[in-house]
């Protein structure tokens, strides 16, 4: 029979502050263990969180973009259950309540819109972390487990869909398009080994129109790849599972991405496990209309706003947009492609293809190109005005990517002699000689042998060295022999 595939994503943004959700402590990472908690992350005796405002503003600038409700009044509550790397016994977060309410992401699935609808995200603290690897003793000398606090109170943005994913390579793209997003926003760097975002995903399984079937919740992926490959391991468990008669008990598991397989990690608990209550250390969060008009005011502009500008004025077709638009280095470059001459749409076209496949191969950000803007601007310009061929454009490109004649176009096509010929004397002189050489070619053009004109075309540019300007080449063969 067939199965329906049922996901909810839960996703952990840390926030980019300098400082923790309730406490002055730094987040920066890669400190010594335990050497970035303060005392309130330490739950001393005695001490009081406060809110930071920064995390709050961070929460208002993703609830904008999402096209969310920002509540006027949120509520901080203690989550409580007992963990090692938990010092307070509870976590600070918000429940009934949440800073953020509804919105929506919208996403592409090999080219298809998709939009889903978010529950809400809520903002709460981190906890710290639990450390097995070897080289860690207790004071007789045994093998033990060690905690490191420096995680403890960083600030979370915690962004939860309704359950309506359907497949795991939906989930994978809505997650792209999320972690895009709070990237572009700047309110997290996105560093997924760093575990800046961090996906769990809620997974079941139903016969069409059966209510929902028993979830399995699968923590802390931190990365797209995993996190389609462990949902899509847990839909085929969970249904092999259920075919052999057995049933599916709720529980949290890991994803091993060795065995590309999930384990049990512990049963899951229910919200009323966790014993819920506002926090009485902290009051009310009220964010005032102005508050959130004065973050409105700050905001970057969209990317799916940036790209239908992108449309409108340039002419770039929706996929292209949304590759220059993919991030705001991205859009930065190509914007200043434009400013600086370039064609739009070639200046596009070259982003998404020898410059992207040169930054791919060095594992470098577009940002951190050697090849400036202004640099393919130029470069592009001499495509235009029928200066370079398509090819030795590519010779061009390589050779600026290398840093030859310090960067500069025009001396580069001097110095390589690769200046389109587009001289009509100088090539007729080619052309008859090559219409010369290769009758029967000639002979099969007339006959309605259309690859007959590529031979001769190709012809010309070994004879020209690739510096003949091929559609005036095809226009002259085609008069000479036609």
């Amino acid at each position: 029979m067939q199965w329906e595939v049922v996901i909810g994503l839960e996703t952990h943004v840390q926030l980019s502050t300098v400082s923790k959700m309730f406490s002055g402590a730094p987040t920066a990472f890669g400190a010594a263990p335990n050497t970035q908690a303060c005392a309130v992350d330490l739950a001393l005796p005695g001490v009081l969180p406060v809110a930071n405002r920064a995390a709050v503003e961070r929460a208002i600038r993703l609830g904008l973009a999402l096209g969310a409700t920002i509540a006027p009044r949120s509520v901080f509550a203690r989550k409580n259950y007992f963990y090692p790397d938990l010092p307070k016994g509870y976590q600070i977060s918000q429940y009934e309540i949440p800073v953020v309410q509804g919105g929506v992401v919208d996403f592409l699935v090999d080219g298809k819109p998709h939009r889903l609808q978010l529950t809400r995200a809520h903002l709460e603290e981190d906890a710290g972390k639990s450390l097995h690897e070897a080289g860690l003793f207790d004071r007789a000398g045994n093998a033990a487990s060690g905690i490191d606090l420096n995680r403890a109170g960083t600030p979370l943005l915690e962004v939860v869909t309704e359950p309506d994913l359907r497949s795991a390579r939906e989930a994978a793209e809505y997650a792209r398009a999320l972690h895009a997003l709070v990237m572009w926003l700047d309110i997290c760097d996105g560093n997924l080994q760093e575990g800046s975002f961090r996906c769990d995903a809620n997974v079941s399984v139903r016969r069409p129109g059966e209510p929902l079937g028993t979830r399995c919740e699968i923590k802390n992926l931190n990365s797209f790849r995993f996190l389609e490959k462990a949902i899509e391991f847990e839909v085929r468990r969970q249904i092999e599972l259920i075919e052999d008669g057995g049933k599916v008990v709720q529980e949290t598991r890991l994803y091993d991405p060795d065995k590309g397989e999930t384990r049990t990690m512990r049963t899951k608990e229910d919200a009323h496990d966790y014993r819920y209550f506002p926090d009485p250390d902290l009051p009310p969060l009220i964010i005032s209309p102005e508050w959130i008009e004065r973050v409105r005011e700050g905001m970057p502009e969209l990317p799916g706003q940036m790209a239908a500008r992108f449309v409108a004025a340039h002419g770039l077709s929706p996929d292209a947009a949304a590759q220059m638009t993919q991030t705001r280095a991205h859009a930065a470059y190509f914007e200043a492609c434009v400013a600086a001459g370039a064609p739009p749409k070639l200046a596009a076209n070259w982003i998404m293809g020898e410059l992207a496949a040169q930054l791919n191969r060095g594992e470098l950000d577009i940002d951190a190109s050697p090849l400036s803007a202004a640099q393919l601007a130029a470069l592009t310009h001499k495509i235009d005005d029928g200066t370079l061929s398509s090819k030795t454009a590519k010779e061009v490109f390589a050779a600026l990517w290398a840093g030859e004649q310090g960067g500069n176009v025009a001396a580069i096509i001097d110095a390589r002699g690769l200046a389109q010929v587009n001289d009509s004397a100088a090539l007729q002189s080619a052309v008859d000689a090559v219409l010369a050489a290769n009758p029967k070619n000639v002979e099969e053009y007339r006959a309605g042998k259309e690859k007959a004109l590529n031979a001769l075309v190709g012809q010309v540019m070994k004879a020209t060295g690739g510096r003949a300007n091929p559609q005036q080449v095809g226009e002259m063969l085609r008069k000479a022999v036609g």
